[in-house]
């Protein structure tokens, strides 16, 4: 499909609140360059054409967490964008960030759907939750001030969508989990209309489907995703 965007990446617009969610998520970021990589192919083809980067394809292997004998190999497409002075204040592709590295997406007020669905895909899990019928969706990052901006942004959803206190990991990040008896509702809102948009990763919105299949309870009619 044919993908708008401005060609000033720090403009408010769905795209561009999308591509700074994912590298906010999983980005890795440097002086020149920055990162965005994901095990979804359309996934990476929509954030190149936002940023006029290549997709680059590879493959990586990583041990079982419950048997270390064992390795699951999987896909990996990394979409780099390269600048001169990546952390400048002037071109278009300066990162949202104030003096201490922080994110400021004061500027995707209007796209907040787009921004934490980026952010989801980025750093976020949704899983079906077998003990309780219900459906899981829970962010995890290394740095928690971005967490609790997510949280943030969550609050002032226009889905009343509670979310848990963050909790340290053992491998010594952070998460939090929105409530079970609102994820539900918050990754419907989440996903709607993306469709029409492209700015989404289709495996993860296929997870959000089963999830919901299976989900009891929950008042979810699939035709709004058009699958």
């Amino acid at each position: 499909m044919s993908l708008a965007a401005p060609a000033d990446l720090l403009a408010g617009h769905p795209a561009t609140a999308y591509f700074w969610g994912r590298v906010a998520g999983d980005g890795t970021v440097h002086r020149d360059h920055l990162t965005v990589t994901t095990n979804d192919e359309d996934a990476a083809e929509t954030i190149s054409r936002i940023v006029g980067g290549d997709v680059d394809h590879d493959t990586t292997s990583r041990e079982y967490a419950h048997d270390t004998d064992l390795t699951k190999t999987e896909d990996e497409y990394t979409v780099e964008v390269t600048s001169d002075d990546l952390f400048g204040t002037s071109g278009s592709l300066g990162l949202p960030v104030d003096g201490r590295g922080n994110y400021r997406f004061a500027a995707f007020a209007d796209h907040r759907r787009d921004l934490l669905r980026g952010l989801l895909e980025g750093c976020g899990t949704i899983c079906f939750k077998s003990s309780s019928g219900t459906v899981g969706i829970s962010f995890v990052h290394d740095d928690d001030e971005l967490l609790e901006l997510v949280q943030q942004l969550i609050d002032d959803c226009p889905v009343d969508a509670a979310c848990g206190d963050l909790s340290a990991t053992s491998s010594g990040g952070y998460w939090f989990g929105v409530d079970d008896d609102v994820a539900a509702d918050f990754g419907m809102w989440l996903y709607e209309g993306t469709e029409d948009t492209g700015l989404f990763a289709p495996s993860r919105r296929r997870k959000l489907v089963q999830s919901l299949d299976q989900a009891t309870d929950v008042d979810f009619d699939r035709s709004q995703f058009d699958q």
